[in-house]
């Protein structure tokens, strides 16, 4: 039975449920064919060599070390509200070299200044979330994201994900990128713009 831990900024769900089977975490991933999810989600982001990016729920930094190991120059940052998956993710990227860095955070309360954020990017991350929980995450991710900006997400079809969960949070339009199966559990790949799509230019092609 998954519990939830209580801390003075916040409460949340370790990555396996209990601290005590977090050794378990990158073995589970793995086996679930977590890295098939992550090449989708990248694939769908097209994320590009000196945009900044964060991970909202980066856990053991697994995404990010896949996004940073296919594109160099990428200015990348992950937050999670697990101090001993954050310990993981930074022994990851020394060992690696790779230039990522982690900060304990909660989404709902980002460190960050307004338009900061080119992509944001959430991982089987949402559906931990309560709805009120989901939303000031959301909202938080709306407000750091550059103009331009775009979030994409990653997460169980549970029929949660709607477009109006993202206008209600300031995102101006919303797409999906893509739907599969885990096994037996359908996901789904969203978009979730921060502005309108910009007007074609007189006489351009839309």
């Amino acid at each position: 039975m998954t519990k939830l831990r209580h801390t003075p900024d916040g409460d949340y769900l370790p990555g396996m449920g209990r601290h005590w089977l977090m050794p378990l975490y990158d073995p589970f991933s793995l086996l679930l064919g977590a890295g098939r999810l992550h090449r989708a989600l990248l694939d769908a982001a097209g994320i590009r060599a000196g945009q900044r990016v964060l991970e909202i729920g980066c856990g053991t930094g697994n995404l990010l070390t896949a996004l940073a190991r296919r594109t160099s120059g990428v200015d990348a940052g992950g937050i999670d509200p697990d101090r001993s998956a954050l310990r993981r993710a930074r022994r990851k990227a020394q060992r690696g070299g790779l230039p990522v860095r982690y900060e304990y955070a909660f989404a709902a309360a980002l460190p960050l200044p307004d338009a900061h954020i080119d992509v944001a990017l959430s991982s089987l991350m949402l559906h931990h979330l309560d709805g009120p929980g989901r939303d000031r995450a959301l909202r938080e991710v709306r407000r750091v994201l550059a103009p331009g900006g775009r979030l994409h997400v990653l997460d169980f079809d549970t029929g949660d994900l709607t477009a109006s969960v993202f206008t209600a949070a300031g995102f101006a339009a919303v797409t999906e990128t893509g739907r599969g199966r885990l096994h037996r559990l359908r996901y789904v790949t969203l978009r979730a713009d921060r502005d309108p799509p910009a007007a074609p230019a007189p006489g351009g092609r839309a």
